[in-house]
Parts: structure tokens; C-alpha cells; sequence
């Protein structure tokens, strides 16, 4: 086929540098069977990937990514290239920006197609017109024809006169086979702890006993950075792990005894995690696990009991039987961010008074990436993270291999004495250990008194997640109290001594706040929109030494009564 006669002269690109490199996306599931892959800008995103992508070191140039204004002053260009040989598709690319009135909708919004065939494609930021109600860069999607499409993207911001980028760190190879990498693994193993209930799992799993490995925690149990979220994850790298290392003990050969329970929710604390354990990781009574793998150690700076709630989680694990009287075995994760934080100071005290089998991949990764390649260093934060808060497939991968390492440790081991839990003094207590969940399906029986006023609706816009080894988001919390329009509170008879609401947080306008009383007093009024997006939230109403009668009344704040709100549930503990 013949070029153009006369090619125009090539736009000078000038500067650039990464904000994402070699990064797997995937198309999740939306109604229209379409596949979107989010990735978001806000927060501190965009600033940590200018930092790990793009080596970024400049002051001045990250307080420019924090705003919509210094981005557009700074960025002259966003370069996107995309890669995936199986798809002939062109993937729409969408860029973003927050607004002031409305986050979600009153923002710019810039789009164009992009061919998988890995060339570049650079938009020119003053192609566009940009509105003046733009706040921050809020996201980047990549919209695939069909869900569960497969591609790797690389993004580049290409800089206007005046600012210069570092020179673009070289991405190296990982060898998992090395010395290095194996190191490691052997940092990441805190303890072993009392090994026998891991024992007795690994011993029932090789005599062809059906035994169940359950996952519980936040976005990263869900399998956030994960592409595809189903099969890269951790869970289910560490479930596919122990089946293999377990299969050939087996009488079958193949550890289909083994099966998983993916129990992650993206942006919830231990707090949440606690009411919802029985449903979500139970099924409402049928599954006993066998192994629980408890992850909170980045998400609960937002537990507002600061490990209370994670204890009680921990000793409600710790209290579960499986058919042959043999106790939970328990193992506690403590994953981290990409600035290097978690709670593993906090929380690790339970891991050490309940003699626990712990992994931290803080103590694992985080020193190595401060060494030169060749030197000790693995792989950079880019490779280990894909954003903020969130492993990439590598990550996930590591995660896995960690906790695989101290299986492999504790089945090598020699049976450790028998350590009774329930003797060692709490370290923040026992509050909630039996809390249980409450919303309409729990309470079909109407055992417990409800008066839902204009509480009367059901909320189907729901945080939804992937469970198990499932693409298909699953709704969480679909039997609730929705309140659309009106003035006629929810209200509600109770036998408790400690009371928590999970209600819905939304980005939308139309959400509004709710007051909530117990026993005539206020004690919490609800701002869905303080976080800004859709998920779940538990917190105290109340927490007393004794049991006694509650009435509990919600009803909407003055000037919200034609506003929406979402009763999702209420944990008790009788």
C-alpha cells in the first residue's frame, strides 16, 4: 500500500516520563458486556506512579499532578500504547478529570481509540477543550468491546517546555530461582508459631479430606492489581499453590479435595470484615473452614477501634471446629503499601499472643528496594506495584510464594505443643468476638422488631465483588434498608450490648446524611459522601458492658429528607 504523498513533519514529543509501564489490564464485567480496566488517579495515585513508573524526584513536579490546573500547565501530551496480539478490536482509552461541583460527572473528559497492535498514540492536551470546573486528574479507563479481554498498556506524559524528566529506569528481569528472591521469602516469615492446627490442616488435606483454604480482607484478598483478577491473585495463587505441593500425597492424585474461599472487599477494614464473616466466608453455615488467611494490615487504619475489631475477628477465626473437632488453623497476613506503609507494629502483637503463624511482605520487600540490581535488589516498586496501594501480578505472585514458603517451613516442622488461645490476655479485646449480621434476610423470621418508615426500598447500586475463583461481581449486602425520599424514619427493637451500622458510601450529588439514635440519643450522624465512593461502611453505634433493650431510630438529617441513603446491615452482639 502506498504512504502519503507528502507526510507531515512528526509533532517534537519532547520530555517524558512513565506513569505506567508494561502494566496488565483486563476488562471487567459491566452490563452491557462490555470490559472496563479503572485505573484510578486520585489520592495519591498519579503522584506515587510519577514517583515508581517515572522516577520523578522533582518537588515541583509532583504538587503539579495534584491538581487539574498544574497538570495541564505541566503536561503537554498523554502517549498510550497498547498491546494485546489476540485482540483486533480497537480499546477505547478515556481520560478523566474530577470536578469540583460533581466529582464524577462535571469533570473533562477526554477520549479517543486505541489500536492493540502496541504502537503509541499521543494525545495532545490542547487538542481538547478543558472545562473550568476540573479539580484533579481523577482516572484512566480502558474500554475493551468484550469483558475479560487481556492487554498490556504502557502511559506517558510528555512534558511542555521548561520541565525536563529524570532519565527511565530499565525494567529487569525477575529470577525466582534466585538466591535473592529466596531471601525474600525468608524475611516474610515472622513466625510459625503454634504449628499444629496448620499441621492438622496439611495432614487431613493429604489422607483426600475435604478441607477448605478461605481468604479474608480487602481490595488485595479481592485481587486488586491482579489482571485477571480471578487467577493472578494471591488467594488463588496460594490455593493453586497448596494444591499443588499437597495433589501428589493425595489418594487421587490431583487435591481436588482442596477448594477456595475468596472473601476480599475492596476499601473495608477488619470493622466490616467481622459482621460479614459468616456469610461471606461461612456461606451462612456451610463451610467450616479449615484455614482462614486474615489480611487487614493495610486497611485498618480506617477500623475505628484501632485492633480491637481485628482481634475479635482473629479469636472469632480462632473458635471455629471443622467435622473432626480439629481448630481453624489461623495465619495472618500483613501485606503493604508502596510508601512503604502497614499496621504491622499495631496488629502483629495478636499474631505473637495467640502464637500464630504470620507473613509480612513489608519485612519481605521493602528492604530490597532500596539496593541496587545486583546488590540484594529483586524488582523495583514498579514492578511490584500497580498503584498506590495495590501488588501487580508480580506482587501477587510474591505475596503467594511467601505464604507457600511458610507452609512448606510448618510441614517440615515437627508438631510445636498445643497453645491454649483462650487463656492469653487480649491484647485490645474480645468485644465483638461474637458479633453477628442483621438485614432483612437474616431477619425473615422478624425476630427482631423493624420499622422501616421510608426505609423501604431496596439499593440494587451496590459494591459488588469477585468471589472465590469468579469473574462476576457479586453484590454485597443486596438485602437492605433503601431510603429515597421522605421523613419517616427507620426504627428498630433490639436485645444488644453492642450495636455497629454498615450503610453505603456513595460519590453521588443525590446522597444525603442520616441521624442515628439509640435510646433517644444521638450518637452518629452518616455522611455517605465523606469518602466519595461506593462501598461499604461499618461503625459503632453503641458498645456496652451489658445487654439490655435498644431502640434504635434513622431518619435523615434536616434538608436530606428527599436525599438517598443506604442501610446495608447491623452487626450485634446479644
Amino acid at each position: 500500500m502506498a504512504g502519503p504523498k507528502a507526510p507531515k513533519d512528526p509533532t517534537k514529543k519532547g520530555s517524558y516520563f512513565y506513569i505506567c509501564r508494561q502494566k496488565s489490564i483486563a476488562g471487567s464485567p459491566q452490563p452491557d458486556g462490555r470490559g472496563i480496566q479503572f485505573i484510578y488517579l486520585n489520592d495519591v495515585r498519579l503522584v506515587t506512579f510519577a514517583r515508581m513508573a517515572g522516577n520523578i524526584t522533582d518537588e515541583h513536579m509532583i504538587e503539579q499532578l495534584r491538581s487539574a490546573a498544574g497538570f495541564r500547565e505541566m503536561v503537554a501530551g498523554i502517549g498510550v500504547s497498547v498491546d494485546a496480539p489476540k485482540l483486533s478490536d480497537e480499546i477505547d482509552f478515556v481520560f478523566q478529570m474530577y470536578g469540583k461541583t460533581d466529582p464524577n460527572h462535571s469533570g473533562t473528559t477526554l477520549r479517543g481509540k486505541c489500536v492493540p497492535d502496541g504502537m503509541e498514540k499521543i494525545f495532545w492536551l490542547d487538542d481538547y477543550e478543558w472545562s473550568e470546573d476540573d479539580d484533579i486528574p481523577g482516572q484512566i479507563r480502558f474500554e475493551f468491546p468484550k469483558a475479560e479481554q487481556i492487554a498490556t498498556v504502557d502511559i506517558r506524559l510528555y512534558l511542555r517546555e521548561g520541565y525536563e524528566a529524570p532519565e527511565q529506569e530499565e525494567l529487569h528481569p525477575i529470577d525466582k530461582e534466585s538466591a535473592d528472591y529466596k531471601a525474600i521469602l525468608e524475611r516474610s516469615l515472622m513466625q510459625t508459631g503454634d504449628n499444629t492446627r496448620l499441621k492438622a490442616f496439611l495432614e487431613k488435606a493429604k489422607r483426600g479430606k475435604d478441607v477448605t483454604v478461605a481468604f479474608i480482607g480487602g481490595s488485595i484478598t479481592q485481587g486488586a492489581g491482579a489482571i485477571p483478577i480471578t487467577t493472578e491473585s494471591y488467594a488463588y495463587k496460594t490455593w493453586e499453590g497448596i494444591r499443588g505441593f499437597l495433589a501428589p500425597m493425595t489418594p487421587s492424585g490431583t487435591g481436588e479435595n482442596i477448594h477456595l474461599i475468596k472473601a476480599g472487599v475492596g476499601g473495608t477494614s477488619s470493622e466490616f470484615g467481622m459482621i460479614r464473616f459468616e456469610r461471606d466466608v461461612q456461606r451462612e453455615g456451610t463451610v467450616q473452614p479449615d484455614l482462614v488467611v486474615i489480611e487487614y494490615a493495610v486497611n485498618d487504619e480506617g477500623d475505628e477501634t484501632k485492633g480491637l475489631c481485628y482481634e475479635s475477628l482473629t479469636r472469632k477465626c480462632l473458635a471455629l471446629k471443622d467435622d473432626e473437632g480439629t481448630g481453624c488453623a489461623v495465619l495472618l497476613l500483613f501485606a503493604v503499601f508502596a510508601d512503604d506503609f502497614n499496621l504491622q507494629e499495631r496488629l502483629g502483637p495478636v499474631g505473637v499472643r495467640y502464637k500464630l503463624p504470620c507473613v509480612s511482605i513489608k519485612d519481605g520487600v521493602t528492604e530490597q528496594f532500596y539496593k541496587p540490581f545486583g546488590q540484594g535488589r529483586v524488582l523495583s516498586k514498579s514492578q511490584f506495584f500497580y498503584d498506590s496501594y495495590h501488588p501487580s501480578n508480580i506482587g501477587h505472585t510474591i505475596m503467594a510464594d511467601s505464604i507457600l514458603n511458610l507452609i512448606r517451613t510448618v510441614d517440615a516442622q515437627e508438631a510445636t505443643e498445643v497453645f491454649d488461645w483462650r487463656s492469653a490476655e487480649p491484647v485490645f479485646g474480645t468485644d465483638f468476638e461474637n458479633v453477628r449480621l442483621l438485614d432483612r434476610h437474616t431477619n425473615s423470621d422478624k425476630m427482631i422488631s423493624v420499622e422501616p418508615g421510608d426505609f423501604d426500598k431496596t439499593d440494587r447500586q451496590l459494591q459488588a465483588v469477585e468471589m472465590d475463583a469468579e469473574y462476576v461481581p457479586v453484590p454485597e449486602f443486596p438485602y437492605n434498608w433503601h431510603h429515597v425520599s421522605g421523613s419517616g424514619a427507620f426504627r428498630m427493637q433490639i436485645a444488644c450490648r453492642s450495636l455497629l451500622m454498615v450503610s453505603k458510601d456513595s460519590g453521588e450529588l443525590i446522597a444525603g446524611k442520616a441521624e442515628c439514635y439509640v435510646d433517644g440519643k444521638k450518637v452518629l450522624t452518616a455522611d455517605p459522601r465523606e469518602v466519595g465512593w461506593t462501598h461499604c461502611n461499618a461503625q459503632i453505634l453503641i458498645n456496652e458492658k451489658e445487654s439490655a433493650l435498644r431502640n434504635v431510630e434513622i431518619r435523615m438529617a434536616p434538608g436530606d429528607e428527599e436525599k438517598q441513603f443506604t442501610i446495608l446491615g447491623f452487626g450485634f452482639v446479644e
